[in-house]
């Protein structure tokens, strides 16, 4: 977080003019500097007294816990018509999280930039948990640099000062693009493979829909050490979609059929069918269990309850080598 009397200024939402720092968008929007931007002050100190109250005194210490209203096996049945099985159709991701959190309250940290990556703090049972997921309204929910960055970013954050984290995926991929390549968009998401890897807090992680490719790996998947992984039984994690995927694995086949279009579309079916059910997951040992949507946060609540005695120490060195 940024501190001095003109940075107050911009996440007030005053304008800057000393040192050239320009308004409060560009910190909020563009840059990426303010993590917070209001309109006037009231605001601003109520957010930030909240902000106080989910955060541990220092390092060494726990996020204060609070006694929780909210019952923890509360059924969360709109999920299932908050997000359309159809994975061609976007959906607000924070209207899922409002649904699971304690009371609906959640404190989202960059709201304004990178909106293609939600990351949020906010309370299970009372307990302080940092929340990452793809926000499927903005740019299908891909990474690119900015939200690979973000969300880097905010794991080490979160880690620093024991915060578990939980992991809501519905990821198309990375941004394809020269402008993304030539930035160097795997050196950027290598940054949050790198951020996850190095966490040591309690790590959830729930697949909701889509889970494609490199960018899968990288929203903490079980590979990269997540300590538990469940899924909707409307996941689909693979290298790409099925239609992707079978114009590449059987280009051939298809060029050479009679009816090119039919022989796609039979392809694509048995594609998932074979590879792309909702248990396919679970049987390769991807996901640890395929839960109801309505059950998700009872599960949440209890999964982060038994890993909240998790103790894991990082090999002894130097400093990391993280990429930059």
């Amino acid at each position: 977080f940024i501190t001095g009397p003109d940075v107050v200024k911009a996440v007030t939402g005053e304008e800057i003019t000393q040192n050239g720092l320009g308004g409060a968008d560009v910190h909020a929007e563009t840059s990426g500097v303010a993590h917070f931007a209001y309109d006037d002050e009231e605001t601003c100190i109520a957010e930030v007294r909240y902000l106080l109250s989910l955060l541990p005194q220092n390092n060494r210490t726990t996020p204060p816990r609070v006694r929780c209203s909210d019952p923890v096996d509360r059924r969360c049945e709109v999920l299932a018509d908050l997000v359309p099985a159809d994975g061609h159709q976007p959906y607000d991701m924070t209207k899922v999280i409002e649904e699971i959190v304690d009371d609906g309250e959640y404190l989202e940290v960059h709201e304004r930039w990178a909106r293609n990556v939600v990351c949020a703090l906010a309370r299970l049972d009372g307990e302080v948990v940092g929340i990452v997921a793809n926000q499927p309204q903005a740019l299908a929910g891909v990474l690119d640099i900015e939200a690979s960055e973000k969300a880097a970013r905010f794991v080490q954050w979160c880690d620093s000062f024991n915060v578990p984290l939980v992991t809501l995926v519905d990821v198309p991929g990375f941004l394809p693009g020269v402008g993304q390549e030539q930035g160097g968009i795997i050196r950027h998401g290598a940054k949050l493979l790198y951020a996850y890897c190095n966490a040591t807090v309690p790590r959830v992680s729930l697949i909701l829909r889509k889970a494609y490719g490199g960018a899968y790996i990288v929203m903490d998947s079980q590979p990269i050490g997540a300590d538990l992984t469940y899924a909707w039984p409307t996941n689909e994690i693979a290298v790409m979609g099925a239609e992707g995927a079978a114009n590449v694995v059987f280009r051939r086949q298809i060029a050479e059929a009679d009816d090119p279009e039919a022989m796609r579309q039979k392809v694509v079916k048995e594609y998932r069918a074979e590879l792309m059910h909702p248990y396919y997951a679970a049987e390769r040992g991807l996901v640890d269990d395929v839960i109801d949507p309505a059950d998700t946060r009872e599960v949440l609540v209890r999964a982060l309850a038994m890993l909240r005695t998790k103790h894991a120490d990082l090999p002894s060195r130097k400093h990391g080598n993280p990429p930059q």
